[in-house]
């Protein structure tokens, strides 16, 4: 017999107008993110006030995470190249994804070793499909490339737990979050699905201190609590697609949510500004790795 669906939470507006976000990270007292459609990587404090951190040469896809020496990770999805930051704000290529896929690229999370992992890629899609399976790679912090893992069903937000053993990726065409155990060289084995969704479509999502995950869904327009095995606990809805969660907040219990109207993959890039970034508190805090506490590695 499948769990009750969990109450409803409640979540207010932290900031309104932007295109539409993604990749939502807490960093530096602040929540960071990729404003999809414009170019720009913003930061958003506690009264709403965005701040443009960074403009890039991708519209869409793109996805941020630090390494540990604080220095920005940029994935740009459609150039194919993860590009990093230098003190002088310049960016250079960290890694040349195209050796790998040519077809587009999506998320990364660092883990607490330094291991990145940038999902998406894979084979080129069938006439008239928008993505094809997707993949995982690997880039070790010696700069070694390879792929990790296959057959992703739409690779999405993947999430990193704080003894740095477990992967989990959302699968948003499959309705499934999968997991992984990461081995010591960051090979990922053991391939196992952590929570069946059944109609839900995950999508961005982040790991708390009770080993639940937190994600985000477009379709059913809301943000999920979920256990290992699959069971709902919490629920935050709003009224338009949720892309992306992230716990913050000075105590790593404010849940925030990067939302926006969807209106199909045609019209992803357009002059609408109906994304926002909303926020609920919650009673567990964040943990495992993309961080709160980014830039903390072990």
């Amino acid at each position: 017999m499948p769990s009750p669906k969990p109450s409803a939470m409640s979540a207010k507006v932290v900031t309104e107008g932007l295109a539409f976000g993604e990749s939502p990270r807490w960093h530096d007292g602040r929540l960071w993110l990729c404003n999809w459609g414009t170019g720009e990587i913003v930061a958003v404090n506690d009264n709403g006030r965005c701040e443009v951190m960074l403009i890039v040469p991708a519209v869409l896809p793109y996805s941020i995470d630090w390494l540990a020496d604080g220095r920005l990770l940029v994935v740009s999805g459609r150039e194919g190249l993860l590009l990093r930051q230098e003190a002088d704000g310049t960016l250079v290529t960290h890694a040349d994804l195209r050796r790998l896929s040519k077809s587009p690229w999506n998320e990364i999370v660092v883990d607490g070793r330094g291991n990145i992992y940038v999902n998406g890629g894979g084979p080129a899609p069938a006439p008239g499909e928008h993505f094809a399976p997707g993949t995982i790679v690997l880039i070790t912090p010696d700069g070694t490339m390879r792929q990790v893992a296959e057959d992703i069903a739409f690779a999405n937000g993947m999430a990193v737990t704080p003894d740095n053993k477990t992967l989990i990726v959302a699968e948003s065409h499959a309705n499934r979050l999968t997991a992984f155990d990461i081995a010591e060289d960051g090979s990922l084995s053991k391939r196992r699905v952590w929570a069946d969704l059944g109609n839900d479509c995950p999508d961005g999502n982040c790991i708390d201190a009770e080993g639940c995950v937190w994600y985000a869904d477009v379709p059913n327009r809301h943000c999920v609590r979920v256990q290992e095995g699959g069971e709902k606990i919490d629920r935050v809805e709003v009224d338009r697609g949720c892309f992306a969660c992230m716990l913050g907040g000075s105590d790593g219990r404010t849940l925030f949510i990067a939302a926006a109207e969807w209106r199909g993959f045609e019209n992803m890039v357009s002059d609408a500004r109906t994304g926002q970034v909303l926020s609920a508190a919650v009673s567990v805090p964040g943990a495992g790795w993309p961080s709160y506490n980014s830039g903390t590695r072990r």
